[in-house]
C-alpha cells in the first residue's frame, strides 16, 4: 500500500480519489478548516490534524510515498480576489508545500488547482510553482493538464481543473501518462433526485423571496433537462444541459446555488446533491448539524472525485 500525506484536505475528495485504487492508505491528512475537518472524519478512518500548515514541523508527518493537495485557489481563482502569491491571507500555502516535498521527496506530487492558476499574472505563477517543483528534484518529470469534468469524469458538471503530476524517478515518469478523454453518458437526471420531493426549504414559492424572483424563475425555466442559475438580477440556463461550475460562495445568499425544475416546484440543488455533482459516491455521508451554507461551501470547494480517480489509477499503473 503507498503511503498518502494530504494536505489542504478538504472534505477529502482528492483523498477519496486516491484510496478507491484500493492500492492507497492516508497516514496523515492535514486541513485548517474545522467545518470540512468534520465532514472528511464523518467519512474516513483517518484523524485530521487541523492545525495551520504553518506550524506543522517535518518530524510531526509520518513517512509518506505520494503528497497531494489542492491548496487553496482563491488567490488564482476568477471567483476569488486574484492576489495570487500576493494573498495575505492563502498566497504563501504553496509554499509549506514545498516545504515538505523539498526535503522529504516523496516519490509522487500530485496538485489541483483552478484552471486560472496557469494564466495567473501573465503564466509567472504557474512557472514558479513548476520551478520549485525542478529544484527540488523532479526537474523533466512533470506532466500537467486541464482537464474538464464532462470530458473526463463522465460528470455532467463544466468544471475545468489544472492537474499537476510529478514525479522523483524517471522510470515511474516514464511509465505514466494523463487519462484520455471518455464519452459523457451521465445526465443530470442520473445526478439529481427529480422524483422524489425534497424539503420545502428548497423549493421557490410566490411571496418567499423579496421581489419578482418566483416570477421570473417560471417565466425563464421552461426545461426540466438542465440547469440555471438565479445570478442576482436575472436566470441564466445551461444551455450544454451541464451543471455550471460549481462555487465555494454558494452558500452565501444562495445567488450561485444551481436551480432545477422537477414536477414539484422550482427548487435549489441540496447540499448532497452538489456533493453528487462533484462525483461523491452516495455512501458519502455529510452531517446533519451543519448549515446548509457551509456544506455548500465545502462543495464548491471540492473536486471532482471520478476525475481524481482516473490520474490516481494511472499514477498507480506508472508505479507498479
Amino acid at each position: 500500500m503507498y503511503k498518502i500525506c494530504s494536505l489542504f484536505a478538504g472534505v477529502g475528495g482528492i483523498d477519496l480519489g486516491f484510496l478507491e485504487t484500493n492500492k492507497c492508505e492516508i497516514v496523515y491528512a492535514n486541513e485548517f478548516d474545522k467545518y470540512a475537518v468534520e465532514t472528511y472524519e464523518k467519512n474516513f478512518n483517518t484523524k485530521v490534524d487541523c492545525r495551520d500548515i504553518h506550524d506543522v514541523k517535518l518530524n510531526e508527518i509520518p513517512e509518506f510515498d505520494i503528497m497531494v493537495g489542492g491548496f487553496p485557489c482563491t488567490s488564482f481563482s476568477v471567483a476569488g480576489y486574484r492576489k495570487g502569491f500576493e494573498d495575505d491571507r492563502t498566497g504563501d500555502l504553496f509554499f509549506e508545500m514545498e516545504r515538505i516535498f523539498k526535503e522529504r521527496k516523496p516519490r509522487v506530487i500530485f496538485l489541483e488547482n483552478v484552471k486560472n492558476l496557469v494564466g495567473h499574472d501573465k503564466g509567472n505563477t504557474f512557472k514558479t510553482i513548476i520551478e520549485r517543483l525542478e529544484n527540488a528534484g523532479y526537474k523533466d518529470k512533470i506532466k500537467c493538464q486541464v482537464l474538464n469534468a464532462c470530458e473526463y469524469g463522465d460528470i455532467p458538471q463544466n468544471r475545468e481543473r489544472i492537474y499537476i503530476v510529478a514525479f522523483r524517478d524517471k522510470e515511474d515518469y516514464d511509465r505514466f501518462q494523463m487519462p484520455l478523454p471518455t464519452p459523457l453518458d451521465k445526465t443530470i437526471k442520473d445526478v439529481f433526485n427529480f422524483e422524489t420531493k425534497v424539503d420545502d426549504k428548497y423549493y421557490y414559492t410566490e411571496g418567499k423571496y423579496k421581489g419578482n424572483i418566483y416570477r421570473l424563475l417560471t417565466e425563464e425555466m421552461d426545461d426540466d433537462n438542465t440547469v440555471y442559475q438565479w445570478r442576482r438580477k436575472y436566470v441564466r440556463k445551461n444551455q450544454s444541459n451541464l451543471v455550471p461550475t460549481l462555487t465555494a460562495n454558494m452558500g452565501e445568499g444562495g445567488h450561485n446555488v444551481p436551480l432545477i425544475k422537477t414536477k414539484f416546484g422550482i427548487r435549489k440543488l441540496t447540499p448532497i446533491e452538489c456533493f453528487y455533482a462533484q462525483g461523491y459516491p452516495k455512501y458519502y455521508k455529510l452531517p446533519t448539524d451543519m448549515s446548509d451554507a457551509r456544506l455548500y461551501k465545502q462543495a464548491g470547494n471540492s473536486v471532482v472525485v471520478p476525475v481524481i480517480n482516473r490520474i490516481a489509477e494511472n499514477i498507480m499503473k506508472a508505479l507498479n
